[in-house]
């Protein structure tokens, strides 16, 4: 499905009097909140593996000329420290856009499969909620890959630490799902859009084309496999998960992962949906956004 098309649907306000009559407004660049200042890391959370939340280990995830890094210059060695960064404040039903690039090379003692690898993390749990030691939050994964200039490598893929999805109403029990997205060499910037509707379906879109669909997002029956479990990755409170499989995540935290290979994030910025889901709404289902606050127009 072409954004545009999709947009039609997901950003345009029905007007009231007549219906149809007048041309159908968009979102204006007002309704984004820029969940990224350009400045520093106001309004986010560091919490990386071993270290306690907001100890930003070895200036892993820095601000230079109105980027966001993740760095890994003052590291000898790689150890597992795998990062997340959260913003501090939980959504439900939104459009995710943010721009990112790969630079450099993986750190040594990253994993094969993290070179030109990260990702960003939606419906995650808090910073705060992370057991010290833990590798990766309970979350839904937008994995970012890089094209290593030998076939394809797609990107905006899913992948679901200690969470699942349905696919075409069936449970897809795959811990990775690749996109149809095209491969991204080089150090080209690249942006992706999630279109988020609580727990019932969530698109991944690049440059207009929607390359990724799934619904209902739920907490798992396991973390990734059965040889990787709660407790492998770091998890003390693994029972409290498995107590809670199997229901809806249909909201949470925004993270961006540090992986070993340095990323750089220019744009984060988020087109809050929340209150345009109601039946009774005019507006139902179009999810417009008013530049002043998250309302709806109701029927008489």
């Amino acid at each position: 499905m072409r954004l545009s098309h999709f947009l039609n649907l997901a950003l345009v306000c029905l007007c009231l009097t007549p219906a149809f009559a007048q041309p159908k407004p968009k979102a204006s660049e007002r309704d984004w909140e820029q969940l990224f200042n350009g400045k520093d890391l106001t309004g986010w959370d560091i919490k990386i593996a071993g270290h306690a939340v907001n100890d930003n280990y070895l200036n892993t995830y820095r601000v230079e000329n109105g980027i966001i890094r993740i760095s890994y210059d003052q590291y000898k060695t790689f150890d597992k420290k795998f990062g997340h960064m959260y913003y501090n404040r939980p959504y439900s039903h939104y459009i995710l856009r943010f721009t990112y690039r790969f630079v450099g090379d993986q750190i040594p003692g990253g994993a094969t499969w993290n070179v030109r690898n990260s990702g960003v993390m939606v419906h995650s749990q808090s910073a705060q909620s992370n057991s010290l030691n833990q590798d990766f939050p309970v979350s839904l994964e937008i994995q970012t890959l890089g094209g290593l200039g030998k076939g394809e490598r797609h990107t905006a893929n899913l992948c679901t630490p200690g969470t699942q999805v349905y696919m075409n109403g069936k449970l897809n029990p795959a811990h990775c799902i690749d996109s149809d997205s095209k491969t991204y060499d080089g150090d080209q910037w690249v942006t992706i859009e999630a279109v988020v509707l609580g727990d019932s379906i969530i698109h991944h879109i690049i440059e207009g084309d929607t390359v990724l669909t799934y619904e209902r997002p739920e907490v798992g029956g396991g973390f990734v496999s059965k040889d990787y479990d709660w407790k492998t990755a770091g998890i003390d409170n693994g029972d409290y998960w498995m107590k809670r499989q199997n229901t809806p995540l249909g909201s949470g935290y925004i993270a961006l992962q540090a992986e070993s290979h340095p990323i750089d994030f220019r744009r984060v910025e988020l087109l809050n949906l929340k209150g345009c889901t109601d039946p009774k709404a005019l507006n139902y289902k179009s999810y417009f956004v008013k530049s002043d606050n998250t309302q709806c127009r109701y029927k008489k």
